[in-house]
């Protein structure tokens, strides 16, 4: 099935009872929101459409609502933001990969495991490895990651973020996606949460509704669609744009991610 261009959302929105929608990369940039996108939002919101906010961020879920009420995002837009960080930490509350771990990523995420902050160890002492993402003075040495872990292959590494990049503002940024990649790579062993795989999904999707997924990552929003069994819309101003500048271009990128989407928009335009 040909991917449609789709020119405004509001030619579809009715066939849908609820909406899965991205943050990043659809409804900001990491330093501003989207106008078109909070406009198209706020039209589902006033039809009475379900609408969740289903994030990859390796952080609580309360924060990312707080990063977004700071760039002036209307609180009544955020009552369901789910993030990967969120659905990682309900499962490690119940030791499902051990007690004790080592935090691979930036301090800005210790607000992640601070529940748990006492069971934080080295890497040599840990039962598994908790990737946020990378150290702020290690943002872009990817060698430095895989000599770290080269020794470690036999730990599990719980990846809160499957994200690989993503732009901040117009500046690409390694996720902790990347790491876990690596860690693949050297035959490590490793845990995922978030999109694309099932579990996140099923926290928030309800037997019956109508649902539409809209995201940027071909690799996370875009395949957890398809796995679902759900249709999407693929906004090509976000994590691939770089790649992306005809509809030839658009249709190899999909194949070469095994994907399929039935809509794409630049951004989210109602």
């Amino acid at each position: 099935m040909k991917i449609k261009k789709l020119e405004h959302l509001s030619e579809i929105f009715q066939d849908y009872d609820a909406f899965i929608i991205d943050l990043w990369g659809v409804m900001h940039n990491g330093v501003q929101l989207n106008d078109s996108a909070i406009n198209a939002v706020k039209e589902l919101e006033e039809s009475g459409k379900k609408i969740v906010f289903l994030s990859n961020a390796p952080r609580p879920s309360l924060k990312v609502v707080q990063f977004l009420k700071k760039m002036k995002m209307d609180e009544k837009l955020l009552k369901n933001v789910l993030t990967s960080g969120e659905a990682a930490m309900n499962s490690l509350k119940k030791n499902k990969f051990g007690k004790k771990f080592y935090h691979l990523g930036p301090e800005r995420d210790d607000s992640l495991f601070s529940d748990i902050k006492m069971n934080k160890t080295t890497i040599e002492k840990c039962d598994f490895i908790l990737c946020t993402g990378l150290f702020d003075d290690e943002d872009e040495n990817l060698k430095y990651y895989e000599n770290l872990l080269k020794k470690f292959k036999d730990k599990k590494l719980v990846c809160t973020n499957p994200d690989l990049i993503v732009y901040r503002g117009g500046k690409q940024e390694y996720c902790a996606g990347k790491i876990a990649e690596i860690f693949e790579n050297l035959g490590g062993n490793v845990v995922y949460f978030g999109k694309p795989h099932k579990e996140i999904y099923l926290s928030c999707l309800k037997t019956g509704q109508r649902t539409l997924v809209i995201g940027d990552n071909l690799k996370t929003d875009i395949k957890g669609a398809n796995n679902m069994n759900l249709d999407s819309v693929f906004i090509t101003n976000g994590v691939h744009q770089s790649k992306i500048n005809n509809i030839e271009s658009l249709d190899k990128l999909l194949l070469e991610h095994n994907v399929s989407a039935k809509y794409f928009q630049k951004e989210l335009t109602w």
